[in-house]
């Protein structure tokens, strides 16, 4: 009995001690999940993207450096945050402008095909019936003016020749018997009247030599290589020398092929602009006409050559001409090639763009960036800071883009250089920050 009672006490001694153990367990527990708890809501805060953050939090928000996070510049990039001193808008590094209201552009898509700006190239072909000699040129080359491009033997050519040596030496004979009876007749032997024939023969005889000139000359031959003619140079050859400065963007001539005045065999010039020729139908025609003679009409170009790309241009001129069988009139749109990546004879889809009545709010295309899936806007918040935005983009015309969502009008936005802000924005990703 006495044993069992030591055993008792023991127990009941024991109990609180326990209880105790037990209750430090229980609060040490609760201790570290609340921790855990905190860090874990701090840590989504941290992941949770600026674009989801109203602008004062991301404005209130400091870093681990005891300042504002938008101030620091180690970490104002985590709450998309960009300081831009007004010397680099100056300098035109960056481009500031308003979101504005604008009339929403009507799209029309039309076919068309690329073709030479006639006003910027020279076609360069034979001026009479003859064979090709020799050619001076390859596709690609640059010629200036006068540069020899090719030469073409031609019977007209030998025979323009011909006749043009034999008016310079009747011209030679008329020349002497005009000095000789002029000497004549100061010495009182020859008549006056035989003095007036000399005269006219010489004049004649230079009339004659002019014709025969011009005609070469309009054969194609420089009134250089003419006035070098002998008769034992005259072999019927002509050069076809560059009218003007340019690049050879065709070429169809080789040694020895039939050439005919009605074949184009070179075409000289700058392809840096293009024109692009494409179908009207009828039932277009008047609203096309009426926003052409009022403004500028844009247009965008595609290609399957170059897949997610446009090429900017302006409708130029309509057609005052409808052809019978298609029942469409051309129009012509007058586009930049940067690197001449638009060919003759490439076909294009043609979307112009004619203003609407309905009004939305726009911004320039370049304004809006990406990230992860999702457009975004620099904004504007006070003195030299600027804070990326989300926005939700509608439709799309030449240099615009609506806005649905995100902003309501009159903000100062970034336009121009905005990809700039957003590479350095989006070092955060890269593990910068705080935390380095």
């Amino acid at each position: 009995m006495r044993i069992w009672g030591v055993i008792i006490v023991i127990v009941l001694a024991a109990l609180p001690l326990a209880a105790c153990r037990k209750w430090d367990g229980l609060s040490n527990g609760a201790g570290a999940r609340a921790a855990q708890a905190d860090e874990q809501n701090r840590g989504a805060e941290a992941e949770t993207s600026d674009l989801d953050l109203p602008v004062d939090t991301l404005f209130s928000r400091a870093c681990g450096h005891g300042v504002k996070a938008y101030e620091c510049g180690e970490c104002r990039y985590e709450v998309g945050v960009v300081k831009a001193p007004p010397g680099l808008f100056a300098d035109g590094l960056f481009k500031e402008t308003k979101v504005v209201r604008r009339r929403v552009e009507q799209s029309l898509t039309l076919t068309g095909e690329v073709g030479f700006d006639e006003r910027r190239v020279r076609h360069v072909s034979a001026p009479a019936d003859g064979i090709i000699r020799r050619v001076h040129t390859v596709l690609g080359d640059s010629l200036t003016a006068g540069q020899p491009i090719l030469e073409i033997e031609s019977v007209a050519v030998g025979e323009a020749e011909e006749d043009y040596l034999a008016a310079r030496a009747l011209l030679t004979l008329a020349r002497r018997n005009h000095d000789r009876v002029a000497e004549l007749q100061r010495e009182g032997i020859a008549s006056e009247r035989e003095f007036f024939e000399a005269r006219q023969e010489l004049e004649a005889a230079d009339i004659r030599v002019g014709a025969a000139l011009g005609r070469l000359m309009r054969l194609g031959m420089s009134g250089e290589d003419a006035a070098a003619l002998t008769p034992d140079a005259a072999r019927g050859l002509v050069t076809l020398r560059a009218s003007a400065s340019g690049t050879v963007l065709s070429l169809q001539a080789v040694p020895g092929k039939a050439a005919r005045p009605d074949e184009s065999l070179a075409v000289i010039g700058d392809n840096s602009t293009v024109w692009v020729s494409a179908d009207l139908y009828e039932r277009d025609l008047k609203r096309v006409a009426r926003s052409c003679a009022s403004e500028t009409v844009p247009a965008a170009l595609s290609t399957t050559a170059y897949p997610g790309e446009t090429f900017s241009g302006t409708v130029d001129f309509i057609s005052p001409v409808m052809e019978e069988t298609s029942r469409t009139a051309k129009l012509r749109v007058k586009a930049s090639n940067p690197g001449g990546r638009l060919l003759a004879g490439m076909f294009v889809t043609v979307k112009i763009f004619l203003p609407g009545d309905e009004e939305t709010a726009a911004v320039p295309e370049t304004a809006v960036l990406e990230d992860e899936g999702r457009a975004f806007v620099f904004v504007h918040h006070h003195d030299d800071y600027y804070v990326r935005r989300p926005v939700e983009t509608g439709r799309t015309w030449p240099d615009w883009t609506e806005i649905v969502e995100g902003l309501t009008g009159g903000e100062t936005i970034v336009a121009d250089g905005s990809f700039l802000m957003k590479s350095d924005v989006l070092r955060s990703k890269m593990g910068a920050g705080c935390a380095d």
